[in-house]
């Protein structure tokens, strides 16, 4: 393996070679996804398969009295039924970061909707029954659902033997982690506040609401080990969790990634992995595992539900004194990435603001509601929702427009962050903030016409609730600041394997990585890297499995950074070895071998005076070249568990939002009209995709805005709606017009100057949406989602 490279990519135009970097290449995928030919792992067949069965916990926390699988063996098809005490190992937990979530359930359930037994058998309707007919004596104990009750001193622990890293520095064992973050005197700077404003946020739990429920297949093989196809985020992470339960080395747990329908942070934690593998393993035949749509809702992770506290100075002139806030984020039973979460809510609750004086504190807790992990945004969502009402009533207070107030105290490039940490690339704050303000603004009463009106352009859509009766416009403006690449120390790097050769008389180029395809296009980004670096036309894009060193997560924006990185760093290196097969075979004909800048273009070797020297298909004719080789970036640290200090993030990423609305004010309806988004993406490798990528982002934080809520019984911790009819997302009549203005800002320390770009937009979407509807109403509205009756003052039966 070469060397890792951890030196600053120089940013390079590239080759010229039609489908490099910078061009919309359409995605290879594509046509397949819209046609309904693309094959996800759901899809996925072998002969002789069986179908495997989760039966999962119906309440949220209770003592296992007792299993009885005895009628669920007896079922004709029946193949297997296990239990924790089927488990094959002493390793019978797994996580991401903290080992605490049981492979079943064992002495209790800490959540509704908890594994605790698995069937394998030969109809899936079978399967499905079989696991109805296990019979589960539970002896139900009290729920902790809040901090009151986590936290309190007689409260039940969720995990009583705690022997985590983080135990030691948590005020009570219901804490995941705690991340203050203190700098400058925030009482000193109190004093000096002409106007200070306080706000309570509550925001609520997000699905992911990925297109494709967890599913995946198992396949034994002949050696004793296991072959899983799967959907998911990250490889290599799920390999490490996956072995030591199954009793494996790693390299007897293949992994081939599937066809994913989405994932957006909801596959980072294992769902079905394990189960498939033990049954297969069990049984001696390949298992799949499909959950439908209701298993899905428990399955996996949602965003973390917060309560935010915030205070905010201000001098009489604009000028932010200080911050003092706390955020509670609700982890439910286990830890999965809540620890990450907590460091980046903390760290970014600033938001995109010069502010000197800071009192921080944020942490995530252990309850009995559903676990919640990574999810598009991670921690700085909840953050951005809090800071940006607080921009607006501190703005109000003071008499200033918002827009205006928020470029006064706008950072810049050489900002310090409150941990410390200086801003080393662009941060055009500002610059985006006017441009969203500059943006042409939609029509007035676009409902109206000749004929009547359109009531697909007012609140409450096909419903034809109104015809524009009480109908109010508002507009809001917001704009957030999200980190790019894991942080606080992690060891994170991604891998490459490039091969060039000559096919059928063609130089083609194949990548190989374990980055997972998730629906964000890097398998686009890969290919118009290699024809950019190689000149090459043909690019092949080899399936994603663990043939290959880790590329990490499909999370964090990371992927184009970081895997985006190594595919270059290997192609540099592929370029160097075929440009020295080139001087051997032909140097001695051509002094311009020897001396010139050669470039590799168009299928050719080229000086960098244009003139060609040689077809690439001689050079590489009899020949094979292949790297493979890592890449890091620049390293971060650990944030310091009491000051909250140090250089904990890699690159950062911008968007501002102007939400447009209208309102009708006497039900209680929505209808989001506009949101135009401004955002800086350093470089776009590929437009259409960046387009994409800002436009699906702006819709989610749409969804959470005035949709979407996990909604979790307060008394009994169990999920009252886990299915897309009483779970709402929007849908293509919900969506507004999302015009973009792209900014490309290069950052000097990453390839091609890209920045990660994916989540911004989910961070300043939902707030610029709230201050719409304030604007509108006059209503102060401090939760996500919004819903009619915070509108109309109608309490909704709870029935």
């Amino acid at each position: 393996m070469a060397s890792p490279s951890g030196t600053p990519t120089k940013i390079t135009q590239g080759s010229q070679t039609k489908g490099g970097i910078g061009e919309s290449t359409l995605r290879p995928d594509g046509t397949l996804k819209v046609t309904g030919e693309f094959a996800y792992s759901s899809d996925m067949w072998h002969e002789d398969m069986l179908w495997g069965q989760i039966l999962r916990s119906t309440v949220a926390h209770a003592e296992i009295v007792s299993i009885d699988t005895g009628e669920a063996l007896a079922m004709p098809g029946v193949y297997a039924v296990l239990t924790y005490d089927d488990l094959p190992t002493d390793v019978k937990n797994y996580g991401l970061e903290i080992q605490d979530t049981p492979v079943l359930a064992h002495g209790k359930v800490r959540h509704h909707g908890e594994p605790v037994a698995l069937v394998a058998a030969d109809h899936p309707e079978t399967a499905r029954r079989a696991a109805a007919k296990i019979k589960v004596d539970y002896r139900e104990l009290p729920v902790v659902t809040d901090e009151a009750s986590a936290t309190a001193p007689d409260a039940i622990l969720i995990h009583e033997n705690r022997d985590d890293h983080h135990a030691g520095h948590v005020p009570h064992p219901n804490i995941v982690h705690r991340q203050p973050i203190v700098r400058g005197d925030v009482a000193a700077a109190r004093e000096r506040a002409d106007v200070i404003v306080t706000g309570e946020y509550t925001f609520g739990m997000q699905d992911q609401a990925f297109l494709g429920p967890e599913s995946g297949l198992a396949v034994p093989e002949e050696d004793g080990g296991v072959h899983l196809y799967i959907a998911t985020q990250w490889l290599h992470s799920d390999l490490r969790q996956i072995a030591p339960v199954l009793g494996l080395p790693e390299d007897k747990v293949r992994m081939t990634l599937s066809g994913v329908g989405g994932a957006f942070g909801g596959r980072e934690d294992l769902s079905m992995q394990i189960h498939a593998c033990l049954l297969a393993l069990r049984t001696g035949k390949p298992v799949k595992i499909v959950y439908n749509r209701f298993e899905s809702f428990f399955g996996h992770v949602h965003r973390h539900p917060a309560k935010l506290h915030y205070e905010h100075g201000a001098t009489k002139d604009g000028k932010l004194t200080h911050l003092k806030c706390r955020i509670v984020l609700d982890g439910g039973a286990y830890a999965s990435a809540s620890p990450a979460v907590v460091g980046n809510a903390s760290s970014l609750s600033v938001g995109p603001y010069v502010v000197e004086d800071v009192d921080i504190e944020a942490i995530a807790l252990y309850t009995n509601n559903p676990p919640c992990g990574a999810m598009r945004g991670f921690g700085a969502v909840q953050a951005c929702f809090a800071y940006e009402a607080q921009m607006d009533k501190l703005a109000a207070k003071l008499g200033m427009d918002p827009v205006e107030f928020r470029r006064l105290n706008a950072m810049e490039q050489g900002t310090l962050l409150p941990t410390g940490q200086p801003v080393d690339s662009p941060a055009p704050v500002a610059e985006l903030l006017r441009r969203v303000k500059a943006m042409p603004m939609p029509p007035e009463r676009q409902w109206e016409s000749s004929e009547g009106a359109d009531v697909r352009q007012l609140p409450g859509g096909l419903s034809n609730t109104t015809h524009g009766e009480g109908v109010v416009r508002g507009v809001g403006y917001a704009v957030g600041i999200k980190n790019v690449g894991f942080s606080e120390g992690f060891d994170d790097y991604s891998t490459a394997k490039v091969r060039m050769e000559v096919v059928a008389g063609e130089p083609v180029a194949t990548v190989h990585t374990a980055m997972a395809e998730v629906g964000q296009g890097g398998v686009t980004v890969h290919a118009q890297i290699a024809r950019t670096e190689l000149g090459v036309t043909q690019v092949t894009i080899h399936p994603a499995d663990t043939q290959v060193g880790s590329a990490g997560s499909t999370s964090a924006s990371r992927q184009t950074y970081v895997t985006g990185g190594a595919v270059k760093n290997s192609c540099e290196l592929v370029r160097e070895k075929v440009l020295e097969i080139g001087r051997r075979k032909f140097g001695s004909y051509h002094p311009a071998w020897a001396t010139a800048e050669l470039l590799l273009e168009g299928g050719k070797v080229v000086t960098d005076g244009g003139e060609v020297l040689s077809d690439l298909a001689d050079v590489l004719e009899g020949e094979t070249v292949e790297v493979e080789a890592e890449w890091r970036h620049r390293p971060t640290e650990p944030f310091d568990l009491r000051t909250g200090q140090g250089n904990g993030h890699v690159q950062y990423s911008f968007a501002a939002h102007r939400a447009v609305v209208e309102v009708d004010t006497e039900l209680g309806l929505v209808k989001v009209i506009e949101l135009a988004c401004a955002q800086d993406v350093g470089k776009a490798l590929n437009p259409l995709s960046v387009l994409g990528q800002i436009q699906g982002g702006t819709t989610q934080g749409l969804g959470v805005a005035v949709m979407e809520e996990i909604v979790v019984d307060p008394k009994t911790a169990k999920v009252r709606n886990p299915s897309f009819t009483d779970y709402l997302i929007p849908t293509i009549l919900d969506t507004p017009t999302i015009p973009v203005d792209v900014l490309e800002l290069a950052d000097e320390h990453a390839p091609y100057g890209l920045r990660g770009i994916g989540e911004a937009p989910t961070l300043s979407s939902t707030p610029a949406v709230l201050a719409a509807i304030r604007d509108a109403t006059g209503l102060e509205l401090n939760r996500t989602p919004v819903r009619p009756e915070h509108l109309t003052g109608t309490q909704l039966s709870e029935g």
